[in-house]
């Protein structure tokens, strides 16, 4: 009945809004099949209980916010809501919808879509279904393997360092770790490295201001000038020469003892 849905539903929805763990695993069927198809998986009873403690909301930062109001069609309701978790350093949100079937007063089937919160530029395409086997939170664990990795290694000095080869020492596919960057961190590859150069690079400035700026750009990894020219201007919005010249005026002695800051 009708109404036995939407009773059903709307104790599930507290429980997930409440972070009710064992009252979310008392509303499913013993027989439920549970669509994921975010990570394009169907998950039985005996996987749930893991699978929704992943997914539930547990830290301050972390939200489950329903947009629109319980809807039901016989014994199916339809649910939609954004959902923001940390993984790491990192938060990830989602718009979600989900399907919920009710048979005998316990929720019997879901089918759950999702798609990563992100405004799309004009020319760029909507953000496909992740068919990668990765949770939100999950995708915010493995940005910050990324980061650590490249924190505490320093892969980008490598100037032939391509894409296969930190998926693999992270520990992920070569798609997953494309996702990553692509739809959650919104870079391509080679700008997400070349940023890590110039930053590298511009660290190493600091204690070697005399250095030659094509010399620490090789140094830092990039592979030819012109990527590091253009890299360079995109982050400072100066060219090499201009930001070397403005270097050097605001660290002189008068301007220091003007009172100007000694670094740029």
């Amino acid at each position: 009945m009708p109404t036995d849905t939407l009773t059903t539903v709307t104790r599930y929805h507290l429980c997930w809004k409440h972070r009710d763990l064992d009252g979310v695993m008392a509303l499913y069927h013993p027989a439920i099949q549970y669509h994921d198809f975010f990570q394009n998986r169907t998950l039985a009873l005996a996987e749930l209980r893991d699978y929704v403690q992943a997914n539930m909301p547990r830290n301050a930062d972390e939200a489950l916010e329903h947009s629109d109001r319980i809807r039901v069609d016989g014994d199916t309701a339809f649910i939609q809501y954004t959902l923001t978790l940390r993984g790491g350093a990192q938060l990830v949100s989602f718009h979600a919808s989900e399907a919920i079937t009710v048979r005998d007063g316990l929720i019997w089937r879901i089918n759950e879509y999702a798609a990563l919160v992100r405004e799309p530029t004009a020319d760029a395409p909507r953000p496909a279904t992740s068919r990668l086997g990765l949770s939100p939170r999950q995708l915010g664990i493995m940005a910050d393997d990324l980061q650590q990795y490249f924190d505490q290694r320093q892969p980008y000095l490598d100037p032939e360092l391509d894409l296969q080869e930190v998926a693999r020492v992270c520990g992920y596919s070569r798609n997953q770790m494309s996702y990553l960057l692509n739809q959650v961190l919104g870079q391509t590859f080679y700008a997400y490295v070349n940023q890590a150069r110039l930053k590298h690079l511009l660290q190493a400035l600091e204690t070697n201001p005399e250095a030659r700026i094509d010399t620490l750009a090789f140094a830092a990894g990039f592979n030819s000038l012109s990527a590091f020219y253009k890299c360079f201007r995109q982050h400072t919005g100066l060219s090499p020469t201009a930001y070397m010249k403005q270097r050097k005026l605001v660290t002189s002695p008068a301007c220091v003892g003007a009172g100007l800051p000694a670094s740029f």
